[in-house]
């Protein structure tokens, strides 16, 4: 294993380890955790009490940009790569995007954990770990590792950074909502980077996607 992949699988690994620990936290009644929750629910439901039209702001940006509309456009991406007969693109995204949403129903199921009792807008299921942050960390994630590769190098800064910036403000807009406690959303996105990080390592996408197949080595030498 090279240096590169050797420092992914170790993030991977303390990602897990944050998840392990806010899912240990939970199960256990940790005292520090359940005070760090309600020290962020709680002022939060009193805004969006007292401001109705904050929380219906803050339920369309999660709506908009959740995890449902990422996998669609998605789709979108993995029917090009496929046109473009880069099935390791395709595969990879298959795998990490339109799969990651089965990841988060089998989280939330084994755990089964109330959403707060404060929830400002209707969610369904359980609330750990957090399936917005799951799902945009892991989409976000791939759609960055496809994109990159098509840029300019003083592009991707900025795309980096506009992809944290919405994985971190999906997160908040959860708890903003009170339908995710704080420890959800940190879960979430540890699950999320681990099996990110794991789909990349089993799956890489070598080329990006508008690489043609064959490039002849000397011009004027295709057949």
């Amino acid at each position: 294993m090279d240096a590169r992949r050797g420092l992914l699988a170790g993030s991977a690994v303390v990602a897990v380890g944050v998840f392990v620990a806010m899912l240990a936290g939970y199960t256990a009644g940790w005292a520090p955790l359940t005070r760090f929750d309600d020290a962020a629910l709680a002022p939060m439901l009193r805004v969006g009490e007292a401001h109705p039209a904050w929380v219906t702001a803050w339920d369309v940006f999660c709506t908009v940009l959740g995890p449902t509309v990422f996998r669609l456009i998605t789709i979108v991406v993995i029917v090009v790569a496929f046109a473009r007969r880069n099935v390791r693109v395709a595969m990879f995204l298959i795998i990490s995007v339109e799969l990651s949403g089965l990841v988060t129903e089998v989280a939330k199921t084994l755990v089964d954990r109330p959403r707060p009792a404060g929830a400002l807008v209707h969610a369904a299921s359980s609330s750990f770990p957090s399936g917005h942050a799951l799902g945009v960390m892991v989409a976000v994630c791939a759609l960055l590792t496809v994109a990159l590769p098509l840029v300019g190098p003083g592009r991707r800064g900025w795309l980096i950074a506009l992809g944290v910036t919405l994985v971190v403000a999906i997160g908040a807009g959860r708890v903003v909502l009170n339908v995710h406690h704080p420890s959800d959303v940190i879960a979430g996105w540890a699950l999320g980077y681990a099996y990110f990080v794991a789909c990349l390592l089993l799956i890489r996408p070598v080329r990006p996607i508008t690489v043609p197949d064959e490039t002849p080595a000397v011009p004027g030498t295709a057949r």
